[in-house]
């Protein structure tokens, strides 16, 4: 059996010893300890997600705030101008940098992320890379549990930075509260962005590096096309920042429970994806609906009935 540093193995532990380990490390966490929270984390990451979860109080709640865009747009520098502006108003801040295809960009430091080095030492920052590959559910799964767990170990806002631009980007914007899509000047991001169906998810648009030639022309563009709030910052100088984090404080009055219901319900229907995409049926369907041999919509049936249907179509499979 294996066995991680703080003495919680994978193997077969009894319920109750298995809850007092994790009592223990949620209560070393709260206390400050950033190894108990990492591990808690890559726990809540994997196939003990439940056995964490249930001890925490679901009525906990974080801000949760959202940083995507096109690489090089400056989201890390934007994160970590941000978490200087609310450390400076004693608030506490977690960073997730989510990866969804590498398990090694990251680490305690987020890789390349240098600008986030200044807060490593800092008691109210936590900074941790996710990477969907490997987690027990993918992206959808990893990133509720993490924010969740956060909340419950005194985090008041939890900064979620995408790398890229792709599915998990819009899948971030169902778990965050303000989604704010960060953008350099020239048409280049701003139309991978609309292509990308950011813009759509966008509660608040940067401009980073408005400093640059073209910030101007970009910032008449997107009011053209958008109706939310777009700001200019010069991130890495800390240029813009108090606006931003009035806009996304402004924003937040705004989230009435019906947009925290349509976000879990994206949510929901994300995780559910995903979970079925790993039903051990689903190749013998496919193979079945390519052959002919059943129709597509009959083969949905089976795949959303599970249990008994399934298998008996695997059965069946077996028998001919």
């Amino acid at each position: 059996m294996r066995r991680g540093r703080h003495g919680l193995g994978d193997g077969d532990r009894s319920g109750g010893a298995l809850t007092t380990d994790i009592a223990g490390l949620l209560a070393a966490a709260r206390g400050g300890s950033p190894r108990a929270a990492g591990r808690l984390l890559s726990l809540v990451e994997g196939r003990r997600r439940d056995d964490v979860l249930v001890l925490l109080d679901p009525g906990v709640r974080a801000r949760v705030v959202g940083l995507t865009g096109p690489p090089g747009a400056g989201k890390s520098t934007t994160a970590a101008a941000l978490v200087g502006a609310y450390r400076a108003t004693g608030v506490r801040v977690a960073v997730l940098a989510v990866d969804p295809s590498s398990p090694f960009s990251g680490g305690a430091l987020l890789g390349d992320r240098i600008r986030m080095a200044a807060h490593t030492n800092d008691p109210g920052v936590l900074i941790r890379s996710v990477a969907a590959r490997g987690h027990l559910g993918g992206l959808s799964a990893a990133v509720p549990a993490a924010v969740r767990l956060l909340a419950a170990l005194g985090f008041d806002v939890v900064l979620l930075e995408t790398v890229g631009v792709g599915q998990s980007e819009i899948e971030i914007a169902a778990v965050a509260d303000t989604t704010v899509v960060v953008l350099t000047p020239g048409a280049g991001d701003a139309v991978q962005a609309a292509k990308a169906g950011l813009l759509e998810v966008a509660d608040i648009v940067a401009v980073n590096k408005a400093d640059r030639d073209g910030a101007d022309r970009t910032v008449r563009d997107l009011h053209m096309e958008l109706d939310v709030p777009i700001l200019t910052l010069v991130a890495a100088r800390a240029e813009g920042i108090p606006a931003l984090v009035a806009a996304i404080d402004a924003h937040h009055v705004t989230d009435v429970p019906e947009r925290r219901t349509a976000r879990a319900r994206t949510q929901i229907l994300s995780l559910a994806q995903t979970r079925l995409r790993d039903r051990p049926g689903l190749a013998a369907l496919a193979e079945s609906v390519a052959s002919g041999a059943v129709d597509v919509y009959t083969a949905a049936d089976v795949l959303l009935s599970g249990g008994e249907a399934e298998q008996g179509f695997l059965g069946e499979r077996g028998d001919q």
